[in-house]
């Protein structure tokens, strides 16, 4: 963070950054996730993770490596898992716990998930035993056409407010600076996910009743599982705004087994991002719900990247919500008009090759595109355009900034509220740590709101 607060942040927040950064995630990240996810369902055995490659052999040195290799992975894993059952027992538990220990145990979640979600590197002497990133379940049109109906008319009820909303649970809390942090956690209401969802809040000091941004996070990007991750939106406590962030489903805590971070809403495209955007609407309703039961304040929906993708349907989707239920204001952050832009067009879906994997289960790239339009909702955001806050990037290879300006225009969306930078999808969120005119945008119309 103070590395992009100082003067060198202006040099790292160039296109050329956002070109390193799409070569990392090729050559590497997603490489390594998917040898890491495989990691995860071997549960240590060689020959179980090796079944699950493209390899038809393996020297007997290599094996050597590959077992050492498994087993430093079983042993963080292992640390990571009694240390997440322990910060559980604290946090969430009846007994009562000093703070000192709710914040040791902290400190121990992430140290010991950040070394289990870093294993990923050691298997790097192994990327060539894999020819895909994403494992690949896709369903074939048929599937889909007897699930929703051949013209999709059962996807708009995916969007449908549960019948009732969750009890939520909230957790201890710990101090932090410009105010405190906790948990929530309730049953997802989506019947597609039957888990528990996760929302970290960062509740700012000594400010009743605190206007409230929901801010959800992208795709691949685990926020509440690494030490000092880089967080766009760190300045709001700051400005006396409470942050909610959901784990989107299949992320975190999440995640199903023998995948990574994220994959499950890959492999199985195109139904994946109906079932992921529909527990979204419904378990962001439930942290609406929330957010006007503990403040008078305002609420905000938003995020970066698919988060950004999710706020904007939510918007348009609860215009038809109970009005206590509807949010007051938008911030997206790196957004374009219609999510198959990114799924089937952008620099991201050229190095998931999510195209030919599907072309092998019966689809084609129009059939494809003709689903993930239906995702979109067929009226305007429930909030004033004067509430709608935009971040783009000239730049942006992977949610194209003049999709978003497209968009922007049809909903008479004020200039003073679209922020434009010559910055790609990556370095839009970076630059947002030096430049936070968007945030104090977002206060002046919490404001307003009031």
């Amino acid at each position: 963070m103070r590395l992009f607060q100082s003067p060198a942040g202006a040099l790292l927040t160039r296109p050329w950054m956002d070109a390193a950064v799409l070569s990392l995630l090729r050559r590497y990240f997603f490489p390594l996730s998917r040898l890491w996810a495989l990691a995860r369902e071997a549960q240590g055995e060689e020959e179980r993770f090796i079944a699950g490659t493209a390899s038809r052999g393996i020297s007997p040195r290599r094996m050597r490596a590959l077992r050492a290799c498994l087993a430093h992975f079983e042993r963080c894993r292992l640390k990571a898992h009694m240390t997440e059952q322990l910060w559980h027992d604290y946090l969430f538990g009846q007994r009562p716990v000093a703070l000192e220990r709710l914040l040791i145990a902290e400190e121990m979640r992430l140290d010991t998930r950040t070394a289990y979600n870093l294993t990923r590197w050691s298997f790097r002497p192994f990327c060539d035993l894999i020819d895909a990133s994403v494992k690949m379940a896709a369903p074939t049109p048929a599937q889909v056409a007897a699930r929703f109906g051949a013209d999709g008319e059962g996807v708009p009820a995916l969007f449908d407010l549960p019948v009732s909303l969750p009890a939520i649970e909230v957790s201890r809390r710990l101090p932090v600076p410009h105010g405190e942090d906790f948990w929530l956690r309730f049953v997802s209401p989506s019947p597609a996910m039957q888990d528990m969802v996760y929302a970290r809040v960062h509740a700012p000091a000594g400010i009743e009743n605190p206007p409230t941004l929901i801010f959800g996070h992208g795709i691949c990007v685990e926020f509440d599982h690494y030490h000092n991750l880089i967080d766009e939106v760190a300045a709001l406590m700051a400005l006396g705004i409470r942050v909610v962030r959901p784990e989107a489903p299949w992320h975190g805590r999440r995640v199903l087994p023998g995948h990574f971070g994220g994959e499950q809403l890959l492999s199985s495209a195109p139904t994946g991002m109906f079932d992921f955007l529909g527990a979204q609407h419904q378990e962001w309703a439930v942290l609406i719900d929330w957010c006007r039961r503990t403040s008078n304040g305002p609420v905000a929906i938003g995020g970066s990247s698919l988060g950004a993708q999710s706020a904007k349907s939510i918007a348009m989707h609860a215009a038809a919500w109970p009005a206590a239920l509807r949010p007051d204001a938008v911030l997206a952050i790196a957004h374009c008009s219609h999510i198959a832009e990114t799924a089937l067009d952008s620099s991201l879906s050229d190095i998931w090759n999510l195209s030919a994997n599907l072309k092998r289960n019966g689809w084609n790239r129009e059939l494809t595109r003709r689903w993930l339009l239906r995702l979109d909702a067929p009226r305007a955001p429930c909030v004033s355009p004067e509430c709608i806050i935009s971040v783009t990037g000239s730049h942006d290879t992977v949610t194209p900034e003049a999709s978003a300006r497209r968009q922007l225009d049809a909903w008479q969306v004020p200039e003073r509220n679209r922020f434009s930078y010559r910055r790609g999808h990556f370095t839009i969120p970076l630059g947002m740590i030096r430049d936070q005119a968007p945030l104090r945008r977002l206060r002046e119309v919490f404001d307003q709101c009031r």
